[in-house]
């Protein structure tokens, strides 16, 4: 996962592709021909493709620090791209692809997802950015993720939860065993268990349980528990690689961006919820009680992917800050 780049940054090398676009797609002659030439980019039969519709495509790609050169390359591979979509869109028209259920559900639903995402950016959008202040608060109060930022070689054995393994590996914990003699001692009962090792950056690892290995040396160990597995994790070793304040408050700033939207549109659908009338239908109409209660997923562990601890916790700072690595 790489840095975000600021906001204005984009708008500044979007301006620039647009600009440039439009720069070269005038062609000579009078104003009128100019006014075609900047707004057509080629016609496929009976159907134009705009300059608009490139520029559309690009700024979703967000492309950044790019040449006058590369952006007519760029922007000649997105024509070619759109003029092959119309031609298979023309056909599915002909075809009557676009009148089957299957199609205008999906179309339906593309239309709901992008009316969405226009209210929750729109609320978004009217947020105030985080203060100097709360930056550098947010970066006095995360040591393990800045000043004392360390990589952790992390070794795990996972086993079935039950009340006497639960003491047994607390004992071990405590003790700081080897996961070797742990292992043995498992199979000595005879209780099934799975293991690895992983090397983990602090902004890989889920906050919270982050929080709780900080505190250890190399050597030490602790138990984390769900409903069904109980975890023991050992630091194998680990190396200091501190983050500086002025190279962290950028990506501070990013993270604490999306938490503040975050939390907005949760509280905002909140109270659209509250003054809604939503009546459940069918097998949806049971009483909530009486549904089904979904099992709980267990906790993020150190040797989970990157990818999969960002997804297991929404609120860690890996999604502002993983790109500091």
């Amino acid at each position: 996962m790489t840095l975000s780049t600021s906001h204005s940054k984009h708008r500044y090398a979007l301006s620039a592709l647009a600009a440039t676009l439009a720069f070269g797609l005038v062609a000579c002659g009078d104003k009128a021909d100019k006014k075609v030439a900047t707004q057509v980019a080629a016609q496929v039969d009976s159907e134009e493709i705009s300059v608009y519709q490139i520029n559309e495509a690009l700024s979703r790609a967000k492309p950044a620090n790019v040449t006058p050169e590369a952006v007519k390359a760029m922007s000649r591979e997105v024509l070619e791209k759109l003029i092959d979509q119309q031609l298979a869109v023309t056909q599915a028209k002909e075809t009557k692809l676009d009148r089957t259920p299957e199609v205008i559900s999906q179309l339906e639903a593309s239309r709901r997802d992008i009316l969405a995402r226009a209210y929750v950016q729109k609320i978004a959008g009217g947020l105030s950015k985080p203060t100097p202040e709360e930056l550098k608060k947010y970066y006095a109060e995360h040591p393990q993720l800045f000043s004392e930022r360390r990589v952790y070689n992390i070794q795990e054995i996972v086993v079935p939860a039950s009340a006497d393994v639960i003491k047994e590996l607390q004992t071990f914990a405590s003790a700081n065993q080897s996961m070797e003699d742990t292992a043995k001692w498992l199979k000595s009962k005879d209780i099934k268990f799975g293991g690895g090792s992983a090397t983990r950056s602090a902004e890989q690892i889920p906050l919270e349980l982050l929080t709780k290995l900080h505190p250890l040396k190399d050597g030490q160990s602790l138990l984390v528990q769900s409903p069904q597995n109980v975890t023991l994790i050992r630091i194998a070793s680990s190396q200091t690689a501190p983050v500086a304040e002025a190279v962290a408050l950028r990506s501070i700033e990013q993270f604490l961006t999306n938490q503040r939207a975050s939390e907005a549109v949760a509280a905002n659908i909140k109270l659209l919820r509250s003054n809604a009338k939503v009546t459940y239908m069918g097998e949806f109409a049971k009483d909530p009680a009486e549904a089904p209660v979904a099992v709980a997923a267990p906790p993020a562990t150190a040797t989970d992917s990157a990818a999969s601890a960002d997804a297991k916790a929404q609120n860690s700072i890996e999604k502002g800050v993983a790109g500091l690595k």
